[in-house]
Protein backbone atom coordinates (compact mmCIF):
# COMPACT_ATOMS: atom_id res chain seq x y z
CA UNK A 1 0.00 0.00 0.00
CA UNK A 2 1.30 3.45 -0.91
CA UNK A 3 2.37 5.79 1.86
CA UNK A 4 0.17 8.83 2.45
CA UNK A 5 1.70 12.29 2.16
CA UNK A 6 0.77 15.07 4.60
CA UNK A 7 2.23 18.33 5.90
CA UNK A 8 5.31 19.75 4.23
CA UNK A 9 6.95 18.55 1.04
CA UNK A 10 10.23 19.78 -0.42
CA UNK A 11 9.94 20.27 -4.17
CA UNK A 12 13.40 19.45 -5.47
CA UNK A 13 13.56 21.74 -8.46
CA UNK A 14 15.12 25.10 -9.27
CA UNK A 15 12.86 25.50 -12.30
CA UNK A 16 10.29 28.20 -11.45
CA UNK A 17 7.78 26.89 -13.99
CA UNK A 18 7.79 23.41 -12.50
CA UNK A 19 7.56 24.83 -8.98
CA UNK A 20 4.45 26.87 -9.84
CA UNK A 21 2.80 23.83 -11.42
CA UNK A 22 3.52 21.66 -8.38
CA UNK A 23 2.25 24.23 -5.90
CA UNK A 24 -0.99 24.45 -7.86
CA UNK A 25 -1.34 20.66 -7.94
CA UNK A 26 -0.55 20.13 -4.24
CA UNK A 27 -2.49 23.01 -2.70
CA UNK A 28 -5.96 21.38 -2.90
CA UNK A 29 -4.64 18.43 -0.89
CA UNK A 30 -3.41 20.52 2.03
CA UNK A 31 0.27 19.82 1.35
CA UNK A 32 2.67 22.75 1.74
CA UNK A 33 5.26 22.83 -1.03
CA UNK A 34 8.66 24.20 -0.03
CA UNK A 35 11.11 25.12 -2.78
CA UNK A 36 14.50 23.45 -2.60
CA UNK A 37 16.05 26.83 -3.36
CA UNK A 38 14.44 28.33 -0.24
CA UNK A 39 16.30 25.73 1.81
CA UNK A 40 19.54 26.35 -0.12
CA UNK A 41 19.60 22.75 -1.29
CA UNK A 42 21.97 22.03 -4.14
CA UNK A 43 20.68 20.30 -7.22
CA UNK A 44 22.62 17.05 -7.70
CA UNK A 45 24.12 16.22 -11.07
CA UNK A 46 21.73 14.10 -13.12
CA UNK A 47 23.85 11.04 -13.81
CA UNK A 48 21.19 8.40 -14.43
CA UNK A 49 20.18 7.15 -17.88
CA UNK A 50 16.39 7.26 -17.40
CA UNK A 51 13.84 9.88 -16.36
CA UNK A 52 12.84 7.70 -13.39
CA UNK A 53 16.44 7.31 -12.27
CA UNK A 54 17.10 11.04 -12.31
CA UNK A 55 13.84 11.81 -10.46
CA UNK A 56 14.79 9.27 -7.78
CA UNK A 57 18.31 10.69 -7.46
CA UNK A 58 17.02 14.25 -6.93
CA UNK A 59 14.24 13.29 -4.50
CA UNK A 60 16.52 11.15 -2.34
CA UNK A 61 19.17 13.87 -2.17
CA UNK A 62 16.61 16.49 -1.10
CA UNK A 63 14.98 14.19 1.48
CA UNK A 64 18.32 13.35 3.04
CA UNK A 65 19.44 16.99 3.13
CA UNK A 66 16.16 18.42 4.48
CA UNK A 67 14.95 15.47 6.59
CA UNK A 68 11.51 16.07 5.08
CA UNK A 69 9.65 14.14 2.40
CA UNK A 70 10.87 15.41 -0.96
CA UNK A 71 9.38 15.39 -4.41
CA UNK A 72 11.30 15.46 -7.68
CA UNK A 73 10.38 15.06 -11.29
CA UNK A 74 12.48 14.45 -14.31
CA UNK A 75 10.79 15.16 -17.58
CA UNK A 76 11.69 15.65 -21.17
CA UNK A 77 10.81 15.60 -24.81
CA UNK A 78 11.22 12.36 -26.75
CA UNK A 79 11.19 12.74 -30.54
CA UNK A 80 10.80 9.63 -32.69
CA UNK A 81 12.52 11.07 -35.78
CA UNK A 82 15.57 11.95 -33.68
CA UNK A 83 15.93 8.50 -32.14
CA UNK A 84 14.39 9.61 -28.85
CA UNK A 85 16.50 12.78 -28.48
CA UNK A 86 16.70 15.08 -26.64
CA UNK A 87 15.25 12.72 -23.99
CA UNK A 88 17.03 12.94 -20.65
CA UNK A 89 19.15 15.75 -22.13
CA UNK A 90 16.09 17.93 -22.84
CA UNK A 91 17.16 20.75 -20.50
CA UNK A 92 20.78 20.56 -21.63
CA UNK A 93 19.79 21.37 -25.20
CA UNK A 94 18.82 24.80 -23.84
CA UNK A 95 22.36 25.41 -22.59
CA UNK A 96 23.48 26.78 -19.20
CA UNK A 97 21.29 29.86 -19.65
CA UNK A 98 18.17 27.70 -20.26
CA UNK A 99 17.57 29.39 -23.60
CA UNK A 100 14.59 27.39 -24.87
CA UNK A 101 14.15 29.55 -27.95
CA UNK A 102 17.58 28.34 -28.99
CA UNK A 103 16.66 24.79 -27.98
CA UNK A 104 13.52 24.81 -30.11
CA UNK A 105 15.52 26.13 -33.05
CA UNK A 106 17.97 23.27 -32.52
CA UNK A 107 15.12 20.74 -32.49
CA UNK A 108 13.71 22.18 -35.71
CA UNK A 109 17.12 22.18 -37.38
CA UNK A 110 17.62 18.52 -36.47
CA UNK A 111 14.16 17.63 -37.77
CA UNK A 112 14.87 19.42 -41.04
CA UNK A 113 18.20 17.60 -41.28
CA UNK A 114 16.43 14.20 -41.24
CA UNK A 115 13.66 15.37 -43.56
CA UNK A 116 10.91 15.35 -40.94
CA UNK A 117 8.76 18.06 -42.48
CA UNK A 118 5.27 16.49 -42.47
CA UNK A 119 3.17 16.25 -39.27
CA UNK A 120 3.20 12.43 -39.41
CA UNK A 121 7.02 12.54 -39.28
CA UNK A 122 7.12 14.90 -36.29
CA UNK A 123 5.58 12.76 -33.58
CA UNK A 124 6.90 13.42 -30.09
CA UNK A 125 5.92 12.83 -26.52
CA UNK A 126 6.57 14.50 -23.22
CA UNK A 127 7.48 12.13 -20.39
CA UNK A 128 7.34 12.93 -16.69
CA UNK A 129 8.72 10.64 -13.98
CA UNK A 130 7.79 11.62 -10.42
CA UNK A 131 9.34 10.39 -7.21
CA UNK A 132 8.56 11.10 -3.56
CA UNK A 133 11.34 10.11 -1.16
CA UNK A 134 11.12 10.04 2.61
CA UNK A 135 14.16 10.45 4.90
CA UNK A 136 13.78 6.80 6.00
CA UNK A 137 14.38 5.63 2.43
CA UNK A 138 10.77 4.90 1.41
CA UNK A 139 9.99 5.76 -2.24
CA UNK A 140 6.83 6.20 -4.29
CA UNK A 141 7.29 6.53 -8.08
CA UNK A 142 4.93 7.39 -10.95
CA UNK A 143 5.15 8.17 -14.68
CA UNK A 144 2.94 10.01 -17.16
CA UNK A 145 3.21 10.70 -20.89
CA UNK A 146 1.40 12.84 -23.47
CA UNK A 147 1.74 12.35 -27.23
CA UNK A 148 1.70 15.10 -29.81
CA UNK A 149 3.18 16.71 -32.89
CA UNK A 150 5.93 19.32 -33.13
CA UNK A 151 4.85 22.47 -35.00
CA UNK A 152 6.90 25.23 -36.56
CA UNK A 153 7.00 28.15 -36.03
CA UNK A 154 6.36 27.98 -32.27
CA UNK A 155 2.99 29.28 -31.08
CA UNK A 156 1.95 30.88 -27.80
CA UNK A 157 3.61 32.68 -24.92
CA UNK A 158 2.33 30.70 -21.93
CA UNK A 159 3.98 27.68 -20.37
CA UNK A 160 7.73 27.14 -20.51
CA UNK A 161 10.40 25.05 -22.18
CA UNK A 162 9.36 23.45 -25.46
CA UNK A 163 5.64 24.16 -24.90
CA UNK A 164 5.32 26.57 -27.89
CA UNK A 165 6.13 23.85 -30.41
CA UNK A 166 4.23 20.94 -28.80
CA UNK A 167 0.70 20.31 -30.07
CA UNK A 168 -0.91 17.56 -27.96
CA UNK A 169 -2.93 14.92 -29.78
CA UNK A 170 -6.58 15.81 -30.27
CA UNK A 171 -6.08 19.54 -29.59
CA UNK A 172 -5.74 22.67 -31.72
CA UNK A 173 -3.70 24.69 -29.20
CA UNK A 174 -0.04 24.15 -28.35
CA UNK A 175 0.82 23.82 -24.68
CA UNK A 176 2.00 27.46 -24.78
CA UNK A 177 -1.38 28.62 -26.10
CA UNK A 178 -3.27 26.92 -23.26
CA UNK A 179 -4.19 28.37 -19.89
CA UNK A 180 -2.71 26.74 -16.81
CA UNK A 181 -6.04 24.99 -16.17
CA UNK A 182 -6.20 23.71 -19.74
CA UNK A 183 -2.67 22.36 -19.63
CA UNK A 184 -2.33 20.84 -16.18
CA UNK A 185 -5.47 21.68 -14.21
CA UNK A 186 -7.13 18.80 -12.43
CA UNK A 187 -10.82 17.90 -12.75
CA UNK A 188 -13.24 19.65 -12.61
CA UNK A 189 -11.24 22.70 -13.80
CA UNK A 190 -9.09 20.84 -16.31
CA UNK A 191 -8.46 17.43 -17.80
CA UNK A 192 -5.05 16.61 -16.35
CA UNK A 193 -3.65 16.86 -19.87
CA UNK A 194 0.08 17.43 -19.43
CA UNK A 195 2.57 14.64 -18.80
CA UNK A 196 3.24 16.00 -15.31
CA UNK A 197 -0.48 16.22 -14.56
CA UNK A 198 -1.03 12.64 -15.73
CA UNK A 199 1.77 11.39 -13.52
CA UNK A 200 0.45 13.54 -10.68
CA UNK A 201 -3.04 12.02 -11.01
CA UNK A 202 -1.48 8.62 -10.32
CA UNK A 203 0.48 10.07 -7.38
CA UNK A 204 -2.66 11.79 -6.04
CA UNK A 205 -4.74 8.62 -6.07
CA UNK A 206 -1.99 6.70 -4.28
CA UNK A 207 -0.53 9.20 -1.79
CA UNK A 208 -2.84 12.19 -1.22
CA UNK A 209 -6.09 12.68 0.61
CA UNK A 210 -9.03 13.81 -1.51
Amino acid sequence: MARQLTGQLVVATHNPGKLIEMKMLLEPHGVEAIAAGDLNLREPEETEETFAGNARLKAVAAANASQLPAFADDSGLVIDALGGAPGIHTARWAGPDRDFEMAMEKVEAELQKVGATEPAQRHARFVSALCIAWPDGHLEEFEGTVDGTLVWPPRGAKGFGYDPMFLPEGHVKTFAEMTADEKHGMPPKGFGLSHRARAFLKLSKACLKA
